[in-house]
């Protein structure tokens, strides 16, 4: 098979690559930065992963997935605690600005999200 995007290997692993944002694309298109995956020797699909700079936004649109679609500032205080848990959990706070852009999704304060980034250590 020529083609990359109709590759078997594409097609099993396209639930992952929607799930992290990446997008296959023709190894001979692939640049420095992307991930080249091989089938029986040889290279069969490149992965794009994205830039850092979406990935809290994909995450705070999963949140809200997980939370029946309903926007995050409107969950209540028991569940914004546990959005942020799941975060935290999956590394959102080492971006830049994370706590800046999931207090604002939340609609709490940097304080807020501190104080729930605090609770979870303790408990």
């Amino acid at each position: 098979m020529s083609n990359a995007l109709e590759h078997p290997l594409t097609a099993a692993i396209k639930p992952l690559l929607d799930a992290v944002g990446a997008t296959a694309v023709e190894p001979a298109e692939a640049r420095a930065e992307d991930v080249v995956l091989e089938w029986d020797g040889a290279p069969a699909v490149a992965v794009r992963l994205p830039h850092l700079s979406s990935a809290l936004d994909r995450l705070l649109a999963e949140m809200a997935r997980q939370f029946d679609g309903r926007p995050l500032a409107e969950l209540d205080r028991a569940e914004k605690q546990r959005v942020v848990a799941l975060l935290e959990e999956r590394g959102a706070f080492t971006v830049r600005h994370g706590v800046e852009t999931v207090a604002s999704a939340l609609g709490v304060s940097r304080f807020t999200v501190y104080n729930y980034l605090n609770r979870q250590e303790k408990g």
